[in-house]
């Protein structure tokens, strides 16, 4: 059964227990921040889909005080947590809190980027790709989203490996059995090509992987393709048709 994540029990134990879940947790928040800050203006807005208990909200807060962020989280007991989280340090001001769903938010196009964090392999597959629109409609021209999720993995090399990883991290060997257990029934995977058509059929122009952990795949999706973009591409196909590029 999936986890209810309106439980205060569930809440309260979440930041510990997806440390040992979640290989590299710590260190993909540090990836997502370190190619948010080489993109975005001094004066960003940033969209969390999915804001949990607000950790990324805390992480990035404190390292960035002219960021605002709208954080938007079903999960009335997970919002309640992250608004005491920012106000214990003072953020308050710079984070706008909505309890609901994307469509919740203004139809308007305000967002420079937009996170999606260990949120879509929650959503049914046959409602992706309305969760990815309303996020595509709120982003600016120039925005992009970043996403980091489980997909759909065949090999019992990775599971075994996964479960050796999470045991190093804290789970004992009964938790890793009930994991594993849950990633079969309780999400809702795809591969990760069929992720990468998916932001494109959205409307994405420039979708490519930034980060991989067993079966965990982080992409980045551009709403519109920069020159910077276009230029590199068109010197790849150049360097391929030369016979240059391997």
């Amino acid at each position: 059964m999936a986890k209810d994540f309106n439980s205060s029990k569930v809440v309260d134990e979440y930041d510990q227990h997806i440390r040992k879940l979640i290989p590299g947790y710590e260190m993909l928040h540090q990836q997502v921040d370190a190619i948010l800050e080489s993109v975005l203006p001094p004066k960003a807005h940033i969209l969390i889909v999915g804001c949990g208990t607000g950790y990324e909200l805390e992480y990035l807060l404190k390292k960035h005080p002219d960021w605002m962020f709208t954080a938007v989280d079903p999960s009335a007991t997970m919002l309640q947590k992250a608004q005491k989280l920012v106000s214990n340090i003072g953020k308050s001001d710079q984070v706008s809190f909505v309890h609901g769903e994307t469509s919740a938010l203004a139809d308007q196009a305000c967002f420079d980027a937009a996170l999606s964090i260990l949120v879509a392999h929650f959503i049914a597959d046959d409602s992706k790709k309305a969760f990815f629109q309303e996020i595509y409609n709120r982003l600016k021209d120039t925005g992009l989203l970043m996403t980091y999720d489980l997909m759909t993995c065949t090999d019992s090399q990775q599971f075994q490996a996964l479960q050796h990883l999470c045991q190093h991290n804290g789970l004992t060997s009964t938790q890793c059995q009930k994991m594993i257990e849950r990633l079969h029934q309780d999400f809702s995977t795809v591969r990760f090509d069929e992720y990468q058509q998916l932001l494109l059929k959205t409307g994405f122009e420039h979708v490519y992987s930034y980060s991989q952990i067993l079966m965990y795949q982080g992409l980045i999706a551009h709403k519109k393709q920069s020159n910077a973009l276009v230029m590199q591409d068109s010197k790849n196909v150049a360097l391929t048709h030369h016979g240059i590029k391997h």
